[in-house]
Parts: C-alpha cells; structure tokens; sequence
C-alpha cells in the first residue's frame, strides 16, 4: 500500500487554467494546460495536439504533529485525487472545526487495478479492481472514509462497510476528443477509435459500423490524452464529468447527448463509503448527501444489480428527474460487437421505493428480452 498525506489544495498538482475553446458546447469552464517556466500556461493554437499535463502528488516528508479527525481513502489518480479534495473541501465547509492544520489527511491506496494496465479489466476481475484495496483500509481502521467513482463500485458492499453520502452528481455525458474530426460521424471509415470501456464500444459499432476500436486503452485520463496525441488512436471517448473535474474540458471536441451514447450506470456520481459502527464519520457524510443523486444511483445500481452487470458486458442506465419531477429511467444492454442493443425505459414517482423497482423491472424485462447466453458471450 501507498500512502501519501496532504492538506493543501490543487497547488501542489501545478493546475493552471485559462478561457475554455471555442469548441467546446458545454458551460463555460477553465481547462488544465501545459505548465512552463513561471506557471504560464501557452494558449493552444490548433487542435493539432491535447493537453495532458501530468500530476503529482506532494507528500509531506515530516510525520504530523496532530492526529487527523478525518483520513480519506483515495486512489492515486489526478482524478481520483480531484474528487478526494472535493470531499475535503466539503467537509471543511460544512464543519469548521476540520479547518484546523491536520485535521483531514488524504491517503493514497494502489489498487488493482492500477497496477494492472497492460490487460482489459473483465481480464483481471472486472469490478471491484478499484475498490478492493480502499475497502480492506477501510475495514482495518487505516482510513475513516473512502471516495469513489460510483460506477467503479461493485453492486454489493463488503460487511461492516455502508456507502451513505453521494456528492451532487456531474454531467453524466459522454465526450468526443480528435485531432482532426469534429465528431464522430465525421470519422473516416477505418478510424480507430480508444476505449476501455465495453459499453462505449458497443454503442459506437452499433451507430457506426464502419470504425474500429483499440480495446484496452486504459490509463488515466492524461495517459489516454498522450496516447492521443502520439498517434496510436485517431479518437477516444472519456467522461465529461472526470475532464470538469480535472478542468480540462478544453480537450473536448464535441459533447455526445444520452440518446447517441448512453451513460454508464452511477457516471458523473461520488460515493463515499465509511464503517457501518463510526457514528461520527456518519453523521459527517450525512451532512454532504445529495439526495437527488443518491436516489439515481440507487435505481441504476438497482438495474445493474439485477443483470449482474461486469466489465464483460456492456450495460448502460441513467436515471434522472424530467420537468415535473418525476423519475425517467433509461437502460441499455448490448453484444460487445454492437451488432445487438436492447433498450427499454421507465417513468415513475422519484421516490426511493418506486425508483428501486423501476431498475429492477427494467433489469428483469431485458433479460427476458436478451435471452440464454446473451451475458455470457
């Protein structure tokens, strides 16, 4: 285990930021540049390369003279670190007294499925490759809470552990980034197109046939980016959620709506776990819940736990409240070649029991649609 404690902010990751290109359709957001000398960041001339600046974390070599109130559990990522700080961040400003020096460490954890990148995840144990670390510190009193992505997290939890708290959820959508197309339709036939992701895959062969995709592109976001840049992939898909985070949505060529791709279930969403005994991490996490968010994720978690969902098979879902508040529901499954999607929806009250039930309806209509075998291929 790797374990790094800090108490500052970004800084140490050497962020800058300047105006959002033009190309970008979404709201208007900063973007992650290259650093130089003095900490200017260089405006980007043309699209001919993506920015990936890389991050690191600043450790702090003196062993601190207080004992943390909090330790937050994290991956090493620079997105995993982002969404670390955002919870910090939030605990200070609903509690004053976790302002003090010290008294919110964040600790970094290796998992498995960092140090496994050279094969696709259904390879090594698809979910829980993120978590598993995290969760045994967890259990071990090494940590207090735990972050995570959401749709890293597996439909059941380890004894002794409870996820109580989702921050308010990101954009769910799905982003286009190219050097020379300016969406996907637009890709000559042949293109190859970087994904790790079973569920992008399937959904991109199935709207265009005529592409190819390199599978196992896996990284962090800023890898990916590089790989990009050097010219392995003409194209790749990734979260516009971890690129806000990260405020690098300058790289973004064009936003893909629900209907063209739909989103992973939990995308966009942080969770975060504690011991199901700790009264006092509890009662801190209840003050951060979104509730809105939580009762998504619980209705798509809900469908995805049904079709006892891995990285084998390319499942999607979303969740969300339309303009008279109640719950739309979307779901997805399809063959990893995109040769066969089956997708159905619901509408309900957004209420916790009636969204359970929708993903749970859902999850049981496409299995009956999809047939024997249809999850084993």
């Amino acid at each position: 285990m790797e374990i790094a404690i800090s108490t500052g902010n970004l800084a140490p990751f050497g962020f800058c930021t300047r105006p959002l290109s033009s190309n970008f359709t979404g709201t208007s957001v900063s973007a992650l540049g290259f650093v130089l000398p003095g900490g200017k960041c260089p405006a980007l001339a043309s699209r001919s390369r993506i920015c990936s600046t890389k991050a690191s974390v600043a450790v702090e070599d003196k062993v601190q003279t207080r004992t943390a109130l909090i330790r937050i559990g994290t991956r090493g990522s620079p997105l995993a670190l982002a969404q670390a700080y955002e919870t910090r961040d939030k605990l200070i400003k609903s509690h004053p007294e976790l302002a003090e020096e010290g008294a919110i460490q964040i600790v970094i954890i290796k998992t498995t499925g960092d140090k496994i990148l050279s094969q696709p995840l259904a390879d090594i144990g698809g979910k829980g490759l993120f978590t598993k670390e995290i969760d045994e510190a967890l259990l071990n009193s090494e940590i207090d809470i735990a972050v995570h992505s959401m749709k890293d997290v597996p439909t059941y939890l380890p004894d002794k552990t409870i996820l109580p708290c989702n921050l308010p959820r990101e954009d769910v959508r799905d982003v286009f980034i190219c050097l020379t197309a300016a969406s996907l339709a637009e890709l000559p036939a042949g293109s190859v197109v970087g994904t790790a992701s079973l569920r992008r895959k399937s959904q991109l062969l199935n709207r265009y046939p005529s592409l190819k995709v390199l599978e196992n592109f896996r990284g962090n976001v800023q890898t990916r980016l590089k790989k990009l840049n050097e010219g392995v992939v003409q194209a790749t898909l990734l979260a516009l959620a971890g690129l806000k985070r990260l405020s690098m949505t300058e790289n973004v060529t064009s936003v893909l709506s629900v209907d063209d791709m739909l989103p992973a279930v939990a995308q966009g969403a942080i969770g975060i776990a504690c011991r199901s005994d700790d009264e006092n991490m509890i009662k801190y996490l209840a003050s951060l819940n979104h509730e809105d968010t939580r009762l998504a994720i619980s209705c798509e978690r809900a469908f995805l736990e049904k079709l006892e969902g891995s990285c084998r098979t390319p499942i999607a879902g979303y969740a969300s409240k339309d303009e008279d508040g109640n719950c739309i529901f979307r779901a997805l499954v399809a063959s990893p070649d995109g040769t066969r999607v089956l997708e159905t929806s619901r509408k309900g009250p957004y209420a916790f029991d009636d969204m359970i039930k929708m993903g749970v309806d859902a999850g049981e209509e496409l299995l009956s649609r999809a047939g024997p075998g249809f999850f084993n291929q």
